[in-house]
């Protein structure tokens, strides 16, 4: 299977008069977390909230800092989430695609709305 890319726009909700950043993200369901680079955590100054730790492939840990909050858009639906600063790509992370209903088709490699909530993302609470 290739890899699955989603166009979405980053923006920093405490600051409205900051030009929100368009780029395009590996989806990718085996991480969690929404990773940005540095670059993009500087551009719509976002605030260093703490440290994580992170598990890299290679198995090395990492300390790195947790910015936000920040927006995450993909077409009409948005959620609200935290990032990594860490790599030299945004990452789209499977907690982000799970807030919006979105689902990877690995047939079109692309990634979508759930067909079976077009019109406003599901979410299940039970």
């Amino acid at each position: 299977m290739g890899h699955v890319f989603a166009n979405i726009e980053l923006s920093n909700p405490r600051d409205a008069a900051l030009a929100p950043i368009r780029t395009q993200a590996p989806a990718d369901t085996g991480a969690l977390m929404l990773c940005i680079p540095q670059h993009i955590a500087n551009q719509l100054q976002l605030e260093t909230e703490s440290e994580r730790e992170v598990s890299v492939a290679d198995g090395r840990s990492l300390l790195v800092p947790y910015v936000g909050p920040i927006k995450v858009r993909f077409g009409d639906r948005f959620c609200y989430v935290g990032a990594l600063v860490l790599g030299d790509e945004v990452l789209l992370g499977a907690v982000q695609m799970e807030d919006m209903d979105l689902v990877v088709n690995p047939a079109r490699r692309e990634l979508g709305v759930d067909p079976a909530s077009p019109n406003i993302p599901h979410a299940r609470v039970k």
